[in-house]
């Protein structure tokens, strides 16, 4: 059980423990909201969840999605930035870093995709960019996010996520060696970079960094529903989770016994199930939920995302906290009990007991105020306002922004942002003039949407 921390490497719990629970999550996530989905009448953006909760789980149904091809040429490559760096037992499968490329026959300009937190290169939203990007024209080499344990136990050089100039220089180290790895088989003409969720507020810091080291000299950059400030928006999904569970946390053992039953009652009464945007659609208007309910299935995704974070970085540096410190874990160490362990603890908890600490021996005077200050844009504002490169896709209603958060982008950006009145936290990413807004920045065009 718990203790206190040290130095390391990522996770196994990630895989079985990612794939129950976010089953559970987009399952049991269709237990939850009012009656049928609310849609919007005559308006030109015609995305049909008005409900941001809605829209965060539901996504976008295929009837008003781009049309994409539905597979693209796509490689996998694997890649070792840190060789000199052994990785814990218990991730010895992670001990390379996995990304894909899809690229083009001719000399094309390359895009960077970076995932969101807790996800992959071959997430569903990095694999709908890949195939819209792909159909525009572009090569394309999608990144995991730095908080998977694959990104953390192979190319993390503190093994603590979090740290947006330090994921930053991690990425871009990457991001190097993919290329270099991907480049005897693909003709680069430029180089364009975009993310979503913290995908896109890293790309805003790659993207500072390259000013200096000019290693890509990107032509263009584009966020996609970035935070403001990353510390308060894991806050919000915290509480997501923690306001929403009849009882609060002390009830969450119950709670979540009672979703994963639920889940598997529509899994007996369903013929067949998917991931898909249009199931989870179907099954919504099957099994209608209330908006409180799916507020915590949102907050729970994100708490498997963090749980696997946090059970990662303990381990890749030496125990202490979940793990105790100089536990030997292996291939067969049951993981059961620090999964437990692991979903019950905030991030608050982790940057105050293992992100603050292990950052300020770095950097004595530093206060807990000013590392958190440190993870947001407002830091870099100056930069963001003067590159006309750089552009903005949010959403009026994301849940996860901070009040002022909104107006604060629109007048960073200007008329480099494009903001939509409804969407969610990327629910509508594969809306049809979603989509064709994000090829238009990067100066294609896409007209069988």
């Amino acid at each position: 059980m718990p203790t206190k921390h040290k130095r390391r490497r990522p996770l196994r719990v990630c895989a079985p423990l990612k794939t129950q629970l976010l089953l559970t999550l987009v399952f049991g996530i269709v237990l939850v909201l009012p009656a049928a989905p609310t849609l919007a009448q005559e308006q030109p953006y015609d995305y049909p969840f008005v409900n941001p909760y809605e829209a965060t789980v539901l996504g976008t149904p295929s009837i008003y999605q781009a049309e994409l091809p539905a597979r693209v040429p796509t490689q996998v490559f694997h890649i070792d930035p840190q060789p000199e760096h052994q990785a814990p037992a218990i991730f010895w499968h992670e001990d390379t870093l996995e990304f894909s490329l899809v690229r083009q026959q001719n000399p094309a300009p390359l895009i960077f995709i970076i995932a969101g937190t807790g996800a992959t290169y071959k997430a569903s939203k990095m694999r709908m960019m890949q195939r819209a990007f792909y159909q525009a024209g572009f090569h394309v080499i999608s990144l995991s996010s730095p908080t998977v344990t694959n990104f953390i136990a192979s190319s993390s050089t503190s093994g603590m996520p979090g740290h947006l100039e330090e994921d930053a220089e991690d990425l871009y180290r990457v991001m190097a060696m993919a290329l270099e790895e991907a480049g005897e088989s693909i003709d680069v003409t430029s180089h364009f970079l975009t993310g979503y969720s913290l995908g896109a507020i890293q790309a805003a810091f790659i993207a500072k960094l390259d000013e200096t080291r000019h290693q890509f000299d990107f032509d263009k950059v584009l966020m996609i529903n970035p935070p403001v400030n990353l510390y308060e928006s894991v806050n919000v999904l915290d509480r997501l989770l923690e306001e929403n569970i009849p009882g609060g946390m002390d009830n969450f053992g119950p709670w979540f016994d009672g979703v994963m039953t639920r889940l598997a009652e529509i899994n007996r009464e369903m013929a067949q199930l998917d991931l898909s945007e249009d199931t989870l659609y179907e099954l919504y208007k099957h099994y209608p939920l209330s908006t409180e309910l799916l507020s915590a299935m949102i907050g729970l995704s994100f708490r498997v995302s963090s749980a696997n974070l946090v059970f990662s970085a303990d381990a890749m540096n030496g125990g202490g906290y979940i793990i105790p410190e100089g536990a030997q874990l292996t291939s067969n160490t049951p993981l059961t009990d620090y999964l437990i362990t692991a979903l019950r603890i905030r991030f608050s908890d982790y940057f105050r007991d293992l992100f603050y600490p292990y950052f300020r021996k770095q950097e004595p005077q530093l206060t807990e105020q000013t590392l958190i200050s440190r993870m947001s844009l407002r830091e870099i504002e100056p930069f963001l306002r003067s590159r006309p490169d750089i552009g903005l896709i949010h959403n009026e209603d994301d849940i996860i922004m901070a009040p002022g958060d909104i107006e604060w982008l629109r007048q960073v950006f200007g008329d480099r942002a494009k903001i939509y009145p409804k969407g969610g936290h990327c629910g509508n990413m594969a809306h049809r003039d979603n989509v064709a807004h994000m090829v238009r920045f990067f100066g294609a065009e896409q007209t069988d949407l």
